[in-house]
């Protein structure tokens, strides 16, 4: 057993021995190994992605992006086509009074939007919005401003025309650099524009009712005055119309074939109750006839009644202003709204936030955007606080008054 440790110990000791002897000698480098250099790659920029618009859906086919053919262009004002020239340019937009001592009215057939608000007296106002206008001699008679119809028309960006007293509520608004207005020289007016405004010869009317708008004048004094007459270019069109040969029929809402925006008996408070305004629908023409003091309301120029395919009930929160009746009109925000066309009605609301230079738009109940049927537009300026007078129906036997839910105007 001692051998055999002893004989362990030595073969350990020689292993060793030759472990150092080994240490000792020099050893080749290993070969450094060949590295092909890397070529940088560069970096991909990554295209932001496109968005792509929306496709409109609607219930009826509409017009999405006007198409200009042999001269001719859709209009922003009735969907219908139009003089290039004319639909390409902003309109103008003229105050015109409604009383019957001014009757009857001159060129109001050719606008292609009727706007009608209620002002002191309790009766109301016309402001009449062309952009076809050209072959007319003059408009009118032509009487003075509220702000409110200012504040409709930016949103049309129309040239704004009017003839009368600026103060007290109008002057500071109306003589604002950016909005474009060709007025009479009143007191309140800073830049009048006389060449665009004379006296007719009409006996037996009043001096007041007398004063018109002379087309040719308007031009000179927009050229003047160094007014733009082309659209800005986030203009936005108050209408979405349907399409060429569509109509919206609305078949499954209430028949209105007679719409009183104040009643068929009529309420002075409302400012449709003085002459007892109403619209008559007619099947075969797809169009409502405008009647006013029992009588056809009749426009002088051709001699023609007055007749539109839209009609609009735009409830604003109204308030008197002071002792003399003035009134303030809630045209910004949103409220209810009435869109009669084809002979229906269809019940929604209008919405108004993105300034004085973009329009009301009209929606729904389920907040879709009403599709208007082409052709001229009548809107009215319900006194909401008098809604309750408003009434229609299949005929005057079946009349209502609609019950809203009265969403107050923000401003």
């Amino acid at each position: 057993m001692l051998r055999r440790r002893i004989a362990l110990a030595g073969m350990m000791i020689l292993c060793m021995a030759a472990g150092l002897a080994g240490c000792g000698a020099e050893k080749e480098p290993a070969p450094i190994p060949e590295v092909n250099p890397v070529e940088e790659e560069e970096p991909v920029e990554e295209e932001e992605p496109v968005e792509e618009e929306p496709e409109i859906t609607t219930a009826y086919p509409v017009i999405e992006e006007r198409i200009s053919e042999n001269g001719r262009i859709q209009s922003y004002l009735t969907g219908q086509w139009t003089d290039e020239k004319q639909a390409q340019r902003r309109p103008i937009a003229v105050m015109i009074p409604n009383n019957a001592p001014a009757m009857p009215q001159y060129g109001l057939s050719k606008a292609g939007i009727i706007y009608e608000a209620p002002v002191e007296g309790r009766i109301t106002r016309l402001m009449a919005v062309f952009e076809d206008f050209d072959d007319l001699d003059r408009i009118g008679p032509v009487r003075s401003s509220r702000d409110y119809y200012i504040y409709v028309a930016m949103g049309y960006e129309a040239i704004y025309c009017n003839w009368g007293l600026a103060r007290p509520y109008v002057e500071e608004l109306i003589n604002r650099p950016e909005y474009y207005n060709v007025s009479a020289a009143v007191e309140g007016i800073h830049n009048p524009a006389d060449e665009a405004f004379g006296r007719v010869n009409r006996p037996g009317y009043a001096k007041e009712f007398t004063g018109y708008v002379m087309v040719d004048g308007v031009f000179k004094a927009v050229d003047r005055l160094g007014y733009d007459w082309d659209y800005d270019d986030k203009y936005v069109p108050p209408f979405l119309f349907a399409a060429d040969d569509v109509t919206a029929d609305y078949a499954e809402k209430e028949d209105a074939m007679m719409v009183y925006p104040g009643g068929k008996s009529g309420n002075n408070s409302s400012g449709y109750g003085s002459y007892h305004p109403y619209f008559e629908y007619h099947e075969d023409d797809h169009l409502y006839y405008r009647y006013q003091d029992g009588k056809k309301q009749i426009d002088e120029y051709n001699n023609e009644q007055l007749a539109v395919s839209n009609i609009v009930f735009q409830y604003c929160h109204g308030e008197v202003r002071d002792s003399h009746d003035y009134l303030a009109f809630g045209v910004h925000g949103e409220g209810d709204a009435i869109v009669f066309t084809n002979g229906k009605a269809i019940k929604g609301k209008w919405m108004r936030y993105d300034g004085d230079f973009t329009p009301a738009k009209f929606y729904d109940e389920n907040g879709e955007e009403i599709i208007f049927n082409q052709g001229k537009t009548w809107i009215c300026n319900i006194w909401q606080e008098y809604g309750e007078y408003v009434e229609y129906g299949k005929d005057d036997e079946s009349l209502t008054t609609p019950d809203m839910p009265s969403v107050t105007s923000a401003n």
